[in-house]
């Protein structure tokens, strides 16, 4: 996981990755059958593992927990010291040649099955009366989770903890307030 995680997809090597895992490139194409689908089972990981804040967080009171939880996860799981820097999910197709076309749908999919679990929460929030009634569920959905990805990206690129939870707490600043 953290070999696809720190080099992206297309920059993990084989040779890497059996080197990482102690195995042979023979056992890993009998075990995993591809890279491909050695990816899969990294990103089913990664999900239940490292990402598994988003889970938790659908879980909190209100919307605005719910996005506090989104965006401290990331911010947490994006700069940890003994992990590589951004999200896989992120930096795994950045740099995906046309071979790797799958990977990247498998990916984009990934990042939109989580948009759509924040919408339906947020959704739930504005029939119980915590969000506005005007509130678009879809379009703020859309709105903490591009952040928690550009949150990745600027992990990534060496933008520290301190400065992303600055980040974090400026986009709660203008949260949805209820009349």
């Amino acid at each position: 996981m953290l070999v696809f995680w720190e080099h992206g997809y297309e920059g993990a090597g084989l040779s890497t990755l059996t080197r990482a895992m102690g195995i042979s490139t023979t056992s890993m194409y009998a075990a995993f059958g591809n890279k491909e689908e050695l990816f899969r089972k990294v990103l089913e990981r990664y999900t239940e593992g490292p990402s598994a804040y988003l889970a938790r967080a659908l879980e909190e009171p209100t919307a605005r927990e719910v996005a506090g939880a989104i965006l401290a996860g990331t911010v947490r799981t994006t700069t940890r010291p003994a992990h590589p820097a951004g999200c896989l999910g992120v930096q795994g197709a950045l740099a995906v040649s046309d071979s790797g076309q799958a990977v990247r749908d498998l990916l984009a999919a990934w990042r939109n099955d989580g948009c759509t679990r924040v919408r339906e929460r947020f959704q739930r929030a504005v029939e119980e009366g915590d969000l506005p009634p005007e509130t678009d569920p879809g379009l703020l959905a859309r709105y903490v989770t591009t952040l928690a990805f550009g949150i990745a990206v600027q992990a990534a690129s060496g933008v520290d903890r301190e400065e992303l939870r600055a980040m974090a707490d400026a986009a709660l600043g203008n949260w949805p307030i209820r009349p």
